[in-house]
């Protein structure tokens, strides 16, 4: 194939991909939200309500653009983009599968990270150039916990990455084949129990999720940094907060629960992307039943909450498991 058309079916494929999760997960999010709050969820709208989102992508592509007559116009129309952009920059090395991916770097994991750290620039530009306070509030609060909450967030994934030797998210996966005494797979997520309990908790809040949402605190400030936004501005904010929580989950399912590999049996490749899928859709299901189980945290106690128990205790595990790491490779050299 011609190595022009091969980048440009990849970068359609990731578009695609990107677009219909966003699609699926407001959905599937709305379902989940209602049967945990014992109510039905959309249901009008095509069968079990499955055009509900369709309509509202329809209704945001036609809505009236307005701005603010006092908001500063330049940084108000790019702020959005500076939120998706890096959401969407964050699917490049996701690997769905031994040789399926847009493109495999060596770096992958620091990769993700990177490109989303650049998401709190974003959303700080919509709250300030809205010139509304409530938005401002919105800004700050999201830039804030998105700041305090990417420490522990990365430290989690250390443990991880020291145990594969490598920060390639195919290496990561490919050093969980196989099992430990014959019958318990060789998952991550067994000797980095504590990382992953790190991770769960900073994904959670990385992607503003409650008990995390207080950028979007609906008794307070009603849609926080987006709320002097409408139509599809209003649409790629929230498009990337989805879009986030694929990754997140993605990113958790490489590290912790062998990517595409199914236990005791080797996966077939035509399925590990299909696995792939499940595992990642069984995670952003998990974080979407805190969301709807959970009471909101207060401001103070967000951030005391990682900076006294999160960063301290991803510190303490960083260490202990790089001493157990040298052990161990002393130990193979004898």
């Amino acid at each position: 194939m011609n190595i022009a058309i091969e980048i440009l079916v990849r970068f359609l494929a990731m578009v695609a991909l990107l677009l219909v999760n966003g699609v699926v997960l407001i959905y599937m999010l709305r379902k989940v939200l209602g049967h945990l709050h014992l109510r039905i969820g959309p249901n009008r709208v095509g069968p079990f309500g499955l055009l509900q989102t369709t309509n509202d992508v329809i209704k945001l592509l036609t809505k009236e653009d307005l701005r603010p007559a006092a908001a500063d116009a330049w940084l108000f129309n790019i702020a959005p983009f500076l939120v998706f952009v890096p959401s969407f920059m964050a699917y490049i090395p996701l690997v769905f599968g031994p040789e399926l991916a847009v493109t495999r770097l060596d770096t992958g994991i620091l990769v993700i990270f990177a490109v989303l750290s650049l998401v709190p620039i974003g959303i700080m530009m919509a709250g300030w150039a809205s010139n509304s306070k409530w938005s401002l509030i919105g800004g700050m609060r999201a830039a804030g916990q998105q700041i305090a909450y990417e420490i522990p967030l990365l430290l989690s994934v250390l443990g991880p990455v020291m145990m594969a030797g490598s920060m390639d998210p195919s290496a990561i996966v490919a050093a969980q084949s196989g099992t430990w005494f014959g019958f318990i797979p060789r998952w991550f997520v067994l000797p980095q129990i504590i990382g992953f309990v790190v991770y769960a908790i900073s994904a959670q809040a990385e992607t503003q999720q409650t008990p995390f949402d207080m950028s979007e605190a609906e008794s307070e400030l009603i849609t926080g940094f987006a709320n002097e936004y409408g139509g599809m501005r209003f649409g790629f904010l929230y498009l990337a907060e989805f879009s986030n929580m694929f990754i997140v989950a993605a990113v958790g399912t490489m590290l912790f629960f062998g990517g595409w590999q199914l236990p005791w049996i080797e996966t077939p490749g035509w399925a590990a992307p299909f696995v792939f899928i499940l595992k990642t859709y069984i995670g952003i299901f998990t974080m979407m039943w805190a969301r709807g189980s959970l009471p909101r945290f207060r401001v103070d106690q967000m951030l005391a909450f990682c900076w006294k128990r999160l960063i301290p205790i991803s510190l303490t595990w960083v260490v202990v498991w790089a001493c157990i790491q040298r052990l161990a490779f002393e130990a193979a050299i004898r």
